[in-house]
């Protein structure tokens, strides 16, 4: 009798247990999705929205940071089928993960539709005055004054002789630390930051300042993908101190450019801060010290993080293969071959000829894909693709996934700059490294200039010793190998180059 009562009061738990289970499994789901039940409306897209409160983060930050980030959404695939649109629910926020990429540009170019969609801690860390505005009208405004300075071969050609002199004197200081190794997404990292904060300051720069000012970065960066707990102790809290930092470091720039002009009303403005000061809108206004700020600030995080990441994983590719290091060297090798003995430096026209380096870009930052996701909010209902998005939902069109689909690239996980000879004459539907439409990402051009500067230089006179080719990858916040790249960088003989 005893043993039946046993048995059935551990029956009776594991089934309270399970039920609990599925109602808390199910709770997101029905407290998002049951509004629309309804015959006015198409299906919310199939999927998993798991835990309240959690949703599916735990899942995402434990195989992004530790496993295979591509379970994560070959559980939706596998599971839900190859539509191309899942729900989930991710940064707090009920969510639809798209992976096809007609659906991601079609939303992407759609801005009256869908708004930026960062996280709100992330905004937060940002500044909501650097992402060209939200509205449509201060998007237009914002784009047409901060573009101007970084785009096009005017802006470009009068920044190259800048980034040429830091790439030089960069590889020669790795190179003379000899047999000892560094830490190179690290140093890249540096370089890329000198660069950007040149580019936006002037060619003038006391290194003391510069590495105080890195460091600061380094503690802003750490936060945006840390818990967004702004209280002492956390990550995102220190993130928010320097940001005050870095405002206060910014405005004082700012101050000094606004006395330079007011003594010197000719003076030459060949940097980012002084064009972006000048710069007038239709109605003859120029953007406020906060607008300047908050802009200043993401371009030096977004226009070096980025950068040095798909420099080091070209570099990483290229020496894994070296047929295709061999053949991007040739390249190099005859541009500088074809230049006139006076000109000592590259031009612009000498980085449009580089072919065949442009498909070594364009395949690392498919392969690499240091944009996970680019993120919206949905303004108002809409039905898309046979599906219901709901106003205010996250959507997230995930770039890894159309850049690692075998519909889209054959072999995706390969690297192979020969794909793309086939796509030479085709438009990049399937390619979304920037983003797309009205808000594709203004440094593009800039920073494909800056990591042809760097390939070039590299490929003719250096080569990386990586100690540990087979380490793990972590791919939050951005994809790096977990030594941050520890080699040694060897300078090529004279009869070798």
């Amino acid at each position: 009798m005893e043993y039946d009562l046993g048995s059935i009061f551990f029956t009776v738990l594991a089934i309270g247990i399970f039920t609990i289970y599925c109602l808390l499994k199910r709770a997101n789901d029905w407290f998002y999705t049951s509004k629309f039940i309804s015959n006015k409306y198409y299906c919310i897209p199939p999927g998993d929205m798991s835990w309240p409160f959690i949703g599916n983060m735990f899942t995402f930050f434990t195989t992004f940071k530790y496993g295979d980030p591509d379970s994560f959404i070959s559980y939706f695939t596998s599971r839900y089928g190859q539509g191309g649109m899942y729900k989930a629910f991710m940064f707090g926020m009920p969510s639809i993960i798209v992976t096809k990429p007609e659906l991601c540009r079609k939303i992407l170019m759609d801005d009256e539709n869908f708004e930026l969609g960062w996280p709100e801690s992330v905004l937060n860390l940002i500044g909501k005055k650097a992402l060209h505005g939200i509205t449509n009208q201060e998007h237009k405004r914002l784009r047409r004054i901060t573009t101007a300075p970084i785009k096009g071969q005017q802006a470009l050609s009068l920044y190259l002789g800048l980034i040429e002199e830091v790439v030089k004197s960069s590889y020669e200081k790795w190179a003379e630390i000899g047999e000892n190794p560094v830490e190179f997404v690290s140093k890249m990292k540096k370089a890329t930051f000198e660069v950007i904060i040149r580019i936006m300051m002037g060619s003038e720069i006391d290194p003391k300042w510069l590495d105080m000012v890195e460091k600061v970065y380094k503690i802003y960066s750490h936060g945006f993908m840390a818990l967004p707990i702004n209280l002492p102790g956390f990550a995102y809290h220190r993130a928010f101190k320097a940001r005050a930092n870095l405002i206060k470091i910014f405005q004082s720039v700012i101050d000094e450019r606004k006395v330079m002009n007011m003594r010197d009303k000719s003076r030459v403005k060949c940097n980012m801060v002084d064009l972006i000061m000048c710069i007038e809108d239709e109605e003859g206004k120029r953007l406020s010290d906060e607008e300047i700020i908050d802009l200043l600030i993401v371009y030096a995080f977004a226009g070096h993080e980025t950068t040095a990441h798909t420099t080091a994983w070209a570099i990483m590719y290229l020496e894994q293969h070296p047929e295709f290091l061999q053949k991007a060297k040739e390249e190099q090798q005859e541009i500088v071959k074809n230049r006139l003995h006076s000109d000592k430096n590259l031009s612009y026209d000498e980085i449009r000829q580089m072919k065949y380096l442009t498909k070594v870009i364009d395949e690392t930052l498919r392969c690499s894909n240091i944009t996970l996701a680019i993120y919206r909010n949905a303004k108002r209902t809409i039905n898309m693709n046979g599906y219901t998005i709901p106003k205010g939902w996250k959507v997230l069109t995930w770039i890894r996934q159309v850049h690692l689909d075998p519909n889209n690239y054959v072999n995706p996980k390969e690297f192979n700059p020969l794909r793309w000879d086939a796509h030479e004459t085709k438009p990049f539907s399937a390619f979304l490294p920037f983003g797309a439409g009205p808000r594709l990402c203004p440094g593009a051009e800039l920073a494909r200039l800056e990591v042809s500067v760097f390939l070039h230089y590299f490929l003719l006179y250096y080569r990386l010793e990586r100690l540990n080719p087979e380490i793990r990858v972590a791919y939050l916040p951005i994809p790096s190998p977990t030594d941050n790249c520890i080699a040694r960088l060897k300078k090529l003989s004279t009869s070798c180059q």
